[in-house]
């Protein structure tokens, strides 16, 4: 029997937030050593936009999963992945149980507390689990933005056009000239499935990520506005860049959503259009579409 088959699981279990560049550099490191990895998260609100429908949370849940799994298999790396339970602590505990892994790797905020009580779930789940299972906590640290002021802090809103060419490479080149931290949130869209807004989510992050850029995300309800009120209100941002295609109407414009955006923060919004990928332009003639 080989080491790897002698190996427990890795278990990915993502409290609130999508995991980032430090998330995706601890499992590659482990992921030669383990049989399988596995990402779970439970549902509850998500750091990024702070949907609050509460009839949302599994598919923020659901998004976070899949946006990591998506990630991970970019680099070649195979998951599975299950949403959990409302509770952190319940989640965390039937996920170890489901896979009975021999590392966690627990991303989440510095100082996240859960119950009546007000636990600390890092410490809480060292004491639970160790030494049995090492519980690694990688942590998003998006109150550190509030004090690192060379670092820019730009909400992307992007659904359509996330992956675009034009759209990855402005965000490259604002990274170069000064470090950058992208939060992207794509709200949901009739003209693009959920698995195709994962996909191309999970591709700009990849992305970056081989930039050495720090980036999170995650599609969102389908109010863009909405999703942009919550995140100018929850946490740090020092510009919003939202994304659409070049001589198109849209939704989004056609509800003024940069206009409105403007209204509700004394932060810079830009409009950035972009062009339609080549491939993209060539099956719409194909069919008939646009020219």
């Amino acid at each position: 029997m080989s080491d790897t088959e002698q190996a427990r699981p890795l278990l990915v279990f993502l409290n609130e937030v999508a995991g980032g560049r430090k998330l995706l550099k601890a499992v590659r490191e482990r992921a030669g050593e383990v049989p399988f990895v596995a990402v779970a998260a439970p549902q509850n609100q998500p750091a990024v936009g702070q949907l609050i429908d509460t009839e949302e949370l599994r598919d923020a849940a659901r998004a976070r999963v899949e946006v990591t799994m998506s990630v991970l298999s970019e680099y070649g790396i195979d998951s599975v992945g299950e949403v959990m339970d409302t509770e952190p602590a319940l989640a965390l505990d039937d996920a170890v149980r489901a896979h009975e892994p021999g590392e966690v790797l627990l991303s989440c905020a510095d100082e996240t507390r859960f119950g009546f009580t007000r636990k600390d779930l890092v410490e809480w789940a060292r004491k639970r689990f160790e030494p049995e299972i090492t519980v690694t906590h990688i942590p998003v640290r998006v109150a550190d933005d509030s004090i690192r002021w060379d670092v820019i802090h730009t909400l992307v809103v992007a659904t359509q056009t996330v992956a675009t060419p034009d759209l990855v490479q402005r965000l490259k080149e604002r990274a170069a000239k000064q470090p950058h931290r992208y939060t992207i949130i794509c709200p949901r869209a009739e003209e693009v499935s959920e698995p195709e807004i994962v996909r191309n989510l999970a591709s700009t992050l990849a992305e970056l990520y081989r930039d050495e850029i720090d980036a999170t995300g995650q599609p969102m309800s389908p109010d863009p506005f909405h999703a942009v009120q919550n995140a100018i209100q929850h946490y740090r941002v020092d510009e919003v860049l939202i994304s659409t295609f070049a001589g198109e109407t849209s939704r989004w414009l056609d509800e003024d959503l940069v206009g409105r955006t403007r209204e509700i923060t004394e932060k810079p919004v830009e409009h950035l259009e972009v062009g339609r990928p080549a491939a993209a332009v060539a099956a719409a003639v194909a069919e008939g579409g646009e020219s």
